[in-house]
């Protein structure tokens, strides 16, 4: 009888911790505070997502206006030595002209009776005649080409002039939208942050009484954590852990910097695999997981089977570590939400 009294009791003991999980658990349901900010944060981050794809356009659009404005800028100076050239020889072209007319004034008017005078032969006279025609226009005409020439490049100074400013405003135009859309992202991000930090709080809250819970419903004891005992290489979270705290920078594959997939590219060498820098060819270079198998050290790619846009390293409990973008740094993240399509290992 005192036997079956015991197994009534741990039974009872058994049931009563059950209840109070079930309290706990019933705190984080969908109408808990946890689960208010959650929505609230994946509301935040899915306009976000949308803003780093804005801020990318804007920042491209600024580029190419800044661009554009550097080559008219090139186009003018250009334009300028053309202009100083044309003017340096229209004034050699008038200099010679005068020094011509003074050389005919000073020595004497040469006229058609000179010519036929002084002619021995009609061929003669007839080359001689030629050749004053044929100098005297060959000097006009290199002073009404150069001049021409000039009013040609003053016209077109004016047009780039024009282009100038209007290059000029784009930049500005391109650079206020920059601007403003950068400033939403600053102010979305740290929404985001304060979100997230409000959730840490609140999941503390939850996992010290979850704990007093189940210590009460074992009596005190808590069941130590399972080892899975997982394939793979777990050892790449530890790795990755030691970069918390490196910043995003975009073709980074180093701890001064790392893109997504730098990082897992870096981690992964150092223990002597070799992996393509690029989301998509670290996916192909891995062996396929289902996201429901995915065993620490692994990788989960982003996007679809065409396309990795994102790669980060599964740390267990459907959390990553990754380098998530533009203005962030290597840290935790969460698989909750996301579109993580296949997991991958090596």
């Amino acid at each position: 009888m005192k036997r079956t009294n015991g197994t009534r009791r741990a039974a009872l003991a058994l049931i009563l911790g059950a209840c109070v999980l079930s309290l706990v658990f019933t705190a984080t349901s969908p109408a808990s505070p946890i689960a208010t900010k959650k929505a609230r944060l994946k509301a935040v981050q899915s306009k976000l997502d949308t803003v780093y794809t804005q801020v990318e356009i804007a920042v491209e659009k600024y580029n190419q206006a800044t661009t554009q404005l550097d080559n008219v800028e090139l186009k003018i100076k250009e334009n300028r030595r053309l202009l100083d050239l044309a003017e340096h020889n229209l004034r050699i072209a008038a200099k010679q002209l005068k020094v011509r007319a003074e050389n005919i004034y000073k020595s004497r008017d040469v006229g058609i009776v000179d010519v036929l005078f002084q002619a021995n032969s009609f061929d003669e006279l007839i080359t001689q005649l030629d050749m004053m025609n044929r100098i005297g226009n060959s000097d006009v005409d290199t002073v009404k080409a150069i001049a021409a020439y000039r009013r040609d490049v003053k016209d077109r100074r004016i047009e780039l002039e024009a282009d100038k400013k209007a290059a000029a405003a784009l930049v500005t135009e391109r650079a206020a939208q920059k601007s403003t859309i950068l400033a939403l992202e600053s102010k979305l991000e740290k929404m985001t942050k304060g979100l997230k930090a409000e959730i840490k709080h609140l999941r503390e809250q939850a996992a010290l009484a979850a704990k007093l819970a189940a210590e009460q419903a074992w009596g005190g004891i808590v069941p130590p954590p399972v080892d899975p005992n997982s394939p793979g290489h777990p050892e790449i979270v530890t790795i990755a852990q030691r970069y918390f705290g490196v910043p995003y920078v975009w073709g980074g594959a180093s701890p001064s910097g790392f893109d997504c997939s730098g990082l897992t590219m870096y981690c992964y060498a150092q223990i002597g695999i070799q992996m393509w820098h690029g989301a998509t060819d670290q996916q192909r270079q891995s062996t396929p997981v289902a996201p429901s198998d995915l065993r620490p050290g692994d990788l989960v790619f982003f996007g679809n089977s065409s396309y990795s846009h994102h790669v980060a390293i599964y740390a267990g409990g459907g959390s990553v570590i990754e380098a998530p973008h533009s203005g962030d740094v290597v840290r935790y993240g969460s698989l909750s939400g996301r579109d993580a399509w296949i997991g991958g290992r090596l």
